[in-house]
C-alpha cells in the first residue's frame, strides 16, 4: 500500500477537490491563475480515496489507469456513461475492448493528419470573415464573435448539416453540460433530457441521409458508408459518434481558442515574438495547450474487476478520476510547470487524454487552433485586454474565457 493516498469524504474536501472529483459549480478555478490551485492539489493530494472510489492527479499515474483494460469508460452496472446527456455510451469515448477496437479501426483513418489538413483552408477564410466583421470597430467581444462562431461553424460543415440547426445545437451542448441543476442528480436528469433531445435532431439528419440517393461527400456521408473489414456502422453508432462530436466540437476549440487568446491578450511580449516568428505556433500552441488543460479531466471511469494502478488498489465498481489538468502541472513530468515556456521541447502534455481513449479529434482540433492563430495574428497582431474591463473564466466541465473583451489595432 502506498504512503501518498489521502482518505477524504467528499464533504470534508476542499472546493478545488470537489470542483475537479464531483464537478460542483463552486467557482474554485474561475480565475486566471488556476495552475496555483492545480498544483497545490497535485502535490498534496496525489492520490484521493472518497466514498464513491479513487481520484488520481499525477502524470504517472493517470497514464497508467487510463491504460489499464480494468478501468472503463461505462457504468458496468447500467452500461451506461455519465455526465454527457446521452442513455448509451458514446461512441468510441464510452465503449472499451473490441467493440472500441473495431470504432477506432474504422474513424482514426478519416481523422489522420492528412485527412484534416485541408480544413485549415477553411479555417482561414472563415476566420477572414468573422475578423472582416469587427476588425473596423477597434474592440470586440472575441468570446462570442470568434472563438464560437468558428469551430460550431467548421464542425456543421464539416458534417454536413444545416446552418439552421447551430443554434439548438449549442443550446442542447450547453444544457447537457452546464445546467440548472442544484445536485449532481439532477443535472445528470436534466442533461440526458437534453441529450434526448439532441439525439432526436440527429437521427432526423440520418435518416435524411437515407433517403439521398448518392453519399456526399462530407463526414456523415463518409461515416454512413465507410468500412473496414466488411464491417460498418450502424445508425446507432452514427448517433452516439454524431452526439459525442457535438460535445467536442462546439465546446472544446471554443474553450481552448478562448484560453489561449486570452493568454496572448495578456502577455505581449511573448505575443510579439510569436506574432513576429510564426513558425513558433505550433509549439506554443501546445505549451498552452499544457498550461490551460481546457478540458481538466476525463469524467467518471468504473473497474470492472479488482485491479491496482502503481500499487494503488481499486476495487471492482469503484469510480475512478483521471484528471488532466493536474497530471500537465506535475512537477515530476515537467521542468518549471508553472511556467509559459512556448518553446518547450519535449512536451509530453496530456491536453488531449491519455491511453486507448486518447481524443479521436486532436489532430482537426489542432489544425483548428493553428490556423484561427495565424489567422489572427495576421489580422489583429496587437490587441489586449479592454482598459476597465477584465477576462471572465469559468471552469465547468471545461475550462474557458467565457467573457473576452479586446482592443485592438488593426494590422
Amino acid at each position: 500500500m502506498r504512503d501518498d493516498i489521502v482518505e477524504l469524504r467528499l464533504e470534508d474536501m476542499g472546493a478545488e477537490l470537489q470542483a475537479l472529483i464531483a464537478y460542483m459549480p463552486n467557482h474554485a478555478f474561475d480565475t486566471e491563475h488556476s495552475q496555483a490551485a492545480l498544483d497545490h492539489v497535485v502535490r498534496t493530494t496525489p492520490v484521493v480515496r472518497w466514498e464513491m472510489g479513487v481520484g488520481f492527479f499525477t502524470m504517472e499515474d493517470i497514464v497508467a489507469a487510463a491504460r489499464n483494460p480494468a478501468i472503463v469508460s461505462a457504468d458496468p452496472a447500467t452500461g451506461v456513461p455519465q455526465g454527457m446527456g446521452s442513455r448509451e455510451p458514446l461512441v468510441p469515448l464510452h465503449v472499451d475492448g473490441e467493440r472500441h477496437r473495431l470504432a477506432r479501426k474504422l474513424l482514426d483513418p478519416l481523422l489522420a493528419p492528412k485527412m484534416v489538413a485541408p480544413v485549415a483552408a477553411e479555417v482561414r477564410k472563415l476566420a477572414n470573415e468573422l475578423i472582416d466583421g469587427f476588425v473596423g470597430d477597434g474592440q470586440v467581444e472575441m468570446h462570442d464573435a470568434f472563438c464560437v462562431p468558428l469551430p460550431s461553424t467548421i464542425f456543421l460543415r464539416l458534417f454536413g448539416m444545416p446552418p439552421g440547426d447551430t443554434e439548438f445545437l449549442i443550446a442542447m451542448k450547453d444544457r447537457i453540460l452546464n445546467n440548472e441543476g442544484s445536485t449532481p442528480e439532477e443535472k445528470e436528469r436534466l442533461g440526458v433530457a437534453a441529450g434526448d433531445r439532441l439525439r432526436e435532431r440527429l437521427r432526423q439528419r440520418i435518416a435524411e441521409r437515407h433517403g439521398e440517393p448518392v453519399a456526399r461527400d462530407d463526414w456523415i456521408g463518409r461515416f454512413m458508408t465507410f468500412e473496414v473489414d466488411g464491417a460498418r456502422l450502424t445508425d446507432d453508432d452514427l448517433v452516439n459518434i454524431m452526439h459525442l462530436f457535438t460535445i467536442a466540437g462546439l465546446d472544446t476549440v471554443t474553450s481552448s481558442l478562448s484560453c489561449i487568446i486570452a493568454w496572448f491578450a495578456t502577455h505581449p511580449a511573448e505575443r510579439r515574438r510569436v506574432v513576429a516568428d510564426p513558425a513558433l505556433l505550433p509549439a506554443a500552441i501546445e505549451e498552452l495547450m499544457r498550461y490551460e488543460s481546457p478540458v481538466p479531466g476525463g469524467g467518471a471511469r468504473w473497474a470492472v474487476e479488482d485491479t491496482e494502478v502503481n500499487g494503488v488498489p481499486v476495487r471492482a465498481g469503484e469510480m475512478v478520476y483521471l484528471c488532466w489538468a493536474t497530471a500537465n502541472v506535475d512537477p515530476r513530468a515537467f521542468d518549471r510547470p508553472l511556467a509559459v515556456e512556448l518553446d518547450r521541447s519535449p512536451n509530453r502534455h496530456i491536453a488531449f487524454a491519455a491511453g486507448t481513449h486518447r481524443c479521436l479529434g486532436s489532430h482537426l482540433a489542432r489544425v483548428e487552433l493553428r490556423a484561427a492563430m495565424e489567422q489572427l495574428h495576421e489580422r489583429i497582431p496587437d490587441y489586449w485586454v479592454t482598459p476597465g474591463d477584465a477576462v471572465a473564466y469559468e471552469s465547468h466541465g471545461v475550462r474557458q474565457a467565457l467573457r473576452l473583451p479586446l482592443t485592438f489595432g488593426a494590422g
